[in-house]
């Protein structure tokens, strides 16, 4: 529970220029250590394996750590001095920068999220970091930071309040805006959904997001082994031993090595268990009229809201490991205009509830499109062309494989095992691929082991691609692209009657009824 503050702390003083609070100084310290690990995050095992040279360096490792320390300290002190900020009724102004000045004025009408994000060195005084997400570039995002979370929560109902009043063009006075220095009385939130530790815990395992990080370290992973050999040889264990069939038996062998490929799959299992906690710690959905608020976090708590007429796509998915256990992750699409700030940023943009069961989906799905048909629809199938255009691509190239081992009777025999693996596989893409069109939506299936389902409104379609190439033409197929603000999506190997039908149909809902995609 939030202790009661005064009045002078629940408000904003307008058309004044207003400094930060001085933790402000530690959130600038903060991100810049945090940039400047991400231009070297790739020395990192280098460091480590290099320990012992640091050791011996000591002194100027030290001095050098205390440099780079009062070089972040000072750089972080001087955001802080030339950051101001003012408010007025309806629009928000910010200077910011050192060497290189910035003034941004930003009306309220442009402001279409306003999230929160509270790190872990602000919540002792109760701040947070206020941001505000416009439709254009990243770059016009403003930031207010450390303010106090009253302050932040008036502002943002201000906001919020702000946009859903008519346009002064149609009629309403532009002196009747929400003023940001009065709290706006909101109605009351509706909760959708919670997520449970034990569901993040299945989310981690399912979600197998530590390859991305495995990816990254590829390019030292010679090293990585040489070290975790030392750090064995030195516990007692030869693991150049372990692993040479020469000096064990056929069964000791394989049944070492299962051991430590399981041993590593634990791990890396459990590093992804624990980015899922981080992300997703104490997560809960709501609905407050038209708006939906996501909140999770464990160290840096985000709190993301996304109007309705902002959703641009539904994505129903499940991997292999999720149809197993019945599980489910619903991600909810906004634009990406955010997708050079990196994958990170585009979590937090995006509105996504892990790990839920079936029944949760449809009640999910039912509040936000209460006719769409994405688990009911009757799906049309692509056309075989593709499974047979495919196999025929992979016959072609273990063909040339195979005439280069020809004298080899064990690699032919294996070429040809990996073209029939090879062929399976595109079988088994041909047959979840699918597409349905009802008079509101379009639905799109896909997938491999997992299965992938996408539902966008026909309004949402901003571009549209009609591609038949001189294969297709003879057979009267075609691959139609329907681009959105969120990405474009593809049906590929359909009729073209079924094509132009998609198109016309799209084309037609966005003249007709010129819905809003925004």
């Amino acid at each position: 529970m939030t202790e009661p503050h005064d009045e002078k702390q629940l408000t904003i003083q307008q058309n004044q220029w207003q400094k930060l609070p001085l933790i402000a100084i530690v959130y600038f310290s903060f991100n810049l250590l945090r940039q400047i690990v991400g231009q070297f995050i790739y020395l990192i095992p280098a460091l480590l394996i290099g320990y012992s040279t640091i050791i011996e360096n000591l002194p100027e490792a030290i001095a050098g750590a205390l440099i780079l320390l009062g070089v972040v300290l000072g750089s972080s002190w001087l955001k802080f001095h030339f950051y101001r900020f003012r408010l007025s009724h309806d629009h928000i102004q910010i200077r910011s920068g050192v060497l290189s000045k910035k003034h941004l004025d930003l009306p309220f009408h442009r402001i279409h999220n306003v999230k929160l994000e509270q790190p872990l060195f602000y919540r002792p005084g109760n701040h947070t970091c206020v941001v505000l997400d416009t439709a254009g570039s990243s770059k016009d995002e403003a930031k207010i930071f450390a303010l106090p979370m009253q302050q932040a929560l008036s502002l943002k109902s201000a906001i919020v309040h702000f946009a859903s009043q008519p346009a002064a063009s149609n009629g309403a006075p532009e002196n009747e805006a929400a003023d940001p220095s009065v709290p706006v009385t909101e109605p009351q939130e509706v909760e959708l959904n919670r997520r449970s530790l034990s569901d993040l815990v299945i989310h981690g395992v399912t979600s197998n997001r530590i390859w991305i990080f495995l990816g990254g370290l590829a390019p030292f992973f010679d090293n990585i082994f040489e070290w975790l050999a030392g750090v064995m040889m030195s516990s007692g264990l030869d693991l150049e031993a372990m692993l040479d069939p020469s000096e064990q038996t056929l069964w000791q062998y394989s049944l070492t090595l299962l051991t430590l490929i399981f041993l590593a799959m634990l791990i890396l299992t459990l590093f992804s268990v624990l980015g899922a906690i981080i992300s997703f710690y104490g997560y809960r959905l709501s609905r407050l009229n038209d708006r939906y608020i996501r909140r999770s976090g464990l160290f840096t708590r985000h709190e993301v809201s996304m109007r309705r007429s902002r959703l641009q796509m539904l994505v129903r998915r499940q991997d292999w490991l999720d149809r197993l256990i019945g599980r489910i992750n619903l991600k909810l699409e906004q634009f990406n205009a955010n997708i050079e700030h990196g994958q990170m940023m585009m979590l937090n943009n995006k509105i996504i509830v892990p790990s839920i069961k079936a029944d949760e989906c449809e009640a999910l799905l039912k509040d936000i499109y209460p006719d769409n048909r994405l688990s009911e629809i009757d799906y049309q199938p692509v056309d075989r062309r593709f499974f047979w255009r495919h196999c025929l691509f992979a016959l072609l190239l273990h063909a040339g494989i195979a005439l280069l081992l020809a004298p080899e009777a064990i690699a032919l025999f294996i070429t040809g095992l990996s073209l029939l693996l090879v062929c399976t596989l595109i079988y088994l893409r041909w047959k979840r691929w699918g597409f349905a069109i009802d008079n509101n939506f379009v639905y799109i299936r896909k997938g491999l082991f997992g299965v992938d389902y996408y539902s966008f409104a026909l309004s949402k379609i901003q571009q549209t691609r009609f591609a038949q190439s001189i294969w297709m033409k003879p057979y009267n197929l075609c691959s139609v692209t329907l681009i959105l603000a969120c990405g474009g999506q593809s049906i590929p190997f359909i009729r073209c009657q079924q094509g132009r039908q998609i198109i016309n149909t799209g084309l037609f809902e966005v003249e007709a009824h010129k819905a809003s995609w925004m």
